[in-house]
């Protein structure tokens, strides 16, 4: 980049959180994660994918993941929430932006996570189209307190940095 060149940059933030069932597979960042209880929702549930989609949305001021894939919609019922990142990174890319990088953490007290975390970034890097390294996920516990600390959802939040020359 020349001293006359400016890059623009933008980040938004996302955080979504879903209530743990029996009966519905536990999806996060695409990742299929052996479990007694999944996530409830209107598509795969997949809080980490669906913080992510809602960083990158805010980033862009285009409202949040509900306006593109309502859950009153049953074409999106069941749906692969990477199938819903990779519509939401067109829009991205549609106008002019790339993903400089990701940052996210996952809040649940079970299961352990760390075992599936790089799984999680190359899903998450694959669908975007960046390296693995350009996406950050943590997991953390709350420690037991609130819905989250009680086993009652998985919570995750997200940050994304997106760049255009």
């Amino acid at each position: 980049m020349t001293n006359n060149q400016k890059m623009n940059i933008r980040i938004g933030n996302g955080y979504d959180i879903h209530r743990l069932v029996s009966d519905r597979p536990l999806i996060l960042g695409g990742v299929n994660i052996p479990h007694s209880l999944g996530l409830l929702g209107h598509s795969d549930a997949d809080v980490l994918t669906h913080a992510i989609m809602d960083a990158m949305l805010g980033a862009l001021s285009l409202g949040d993941i509900g306006h593109y894939f309502p859950p009153t919609d049953p074409q999106w019922a069941g749906a692969d929430s990477l199938v819903l990142l990779s519509k939401v990174y067109q829009l991205v890319q549609e106008r002019g932006w790339q993903i400089g990088n990701i940052d996210s953490v996952v809040v649940a007290e079970r299961p352990k996570l760390k075992p599936h975390i790089e799984k999680m970034r190359e899903k998450i890097a694959g669908v975007l189209q960046i390296q693995p390294n350009q996406v950050g996920v943590k997991a953390t516990t709350n420690e037991k307190l609130g819905p989250v600390g009680r086993e009652e959802g998985i919570s995750a939040y997200a940050v994304v940095l997106l760049t255009q020359e």
